[in-house]
């Protein structure tokens, strides 16, 4: 649900640019799949043009992210834009349905990269494996987490880091407490 007055990412043209890049679609291709035109989205991906609340749920959906994923919760001074993101503006990404809540480190999603906060709540895990197309590179600030990369099972305790590669991986924390990680993803997929 969206909060009651959001505001559009002031990155929203580069951040879809960028998920629509690491998804491997072309402006076509997601055109095709919203139903719109080249050259709208084009326009909306160059901040020219203002997608209604409708077309945002659509194109969130057409990329697989949560539409408050395009919208920023606070706006930072104009000083400070594109270069700090302070704790209290994170963007909120992903689903917390499996017990994972995840913000956004990274100020956009422009960058070869993205950086995300993630807490894995306790006795929660993942539904399913997952495999995706990226390297990412992971470090456990607190709690303990219980991590399958292929077909290799690792406990990992506050100041182990780990490295996953386009791998399948699953994750669970079956213990009493959270477990916070921070994780750098390359190429961005939220």
């Amino acid at each position: 649900m969206l909060q009651s007055n959001p505001r559009l990412s002031t990155s929203l043209g580069a951040d879809l640019r960028a998920l629509r890049k690491a998804r491997g679609m072309t402006l076509t291709d997601l055109s095709v799949a919203l139903g719109r035109s080249v050259g709208w989205l084009s326009q909306v991906e160059r901040d020219l043009s203002d997608p209604s609340v409708t077309d945002l749920r659509h194109i969130a959906a057409a990329l697989d992210v949560p539409v408050s994923m395009l919208f920023s919760n606070h706006a930072a001074p104009a000083a400070e834009s594109g270069y700090i993101v302070r704790q209290g503006a994170r963007r909120a990404i992903g689903s917390a349905r499996a017990g994972l809540v995840e913000e956004l480190l990274s100020p956009d999603l422009t960058d070869d990269f993205e950086m995300v906060h993630s807490t894995f709540q306790p006795h929660s895990e993942i539904g399913e494996t997952v495999t995706r197309p990226t390297q990412e590179v992971g470090f456990l600030v607190s709690g303990r987490l219980e991590l399958t990369i292929g077909a290799r099972a690792f406990t990992i305790h506050p100041g182990d880091s780990f490295r996953i590669r386009g791998e399948p991986f699953r994750w669970a924390n079956p213990h009493d407490e959270p477990a916070v990680a921070i994780w750098v993803i390359a190429p961005p997929v939220y």
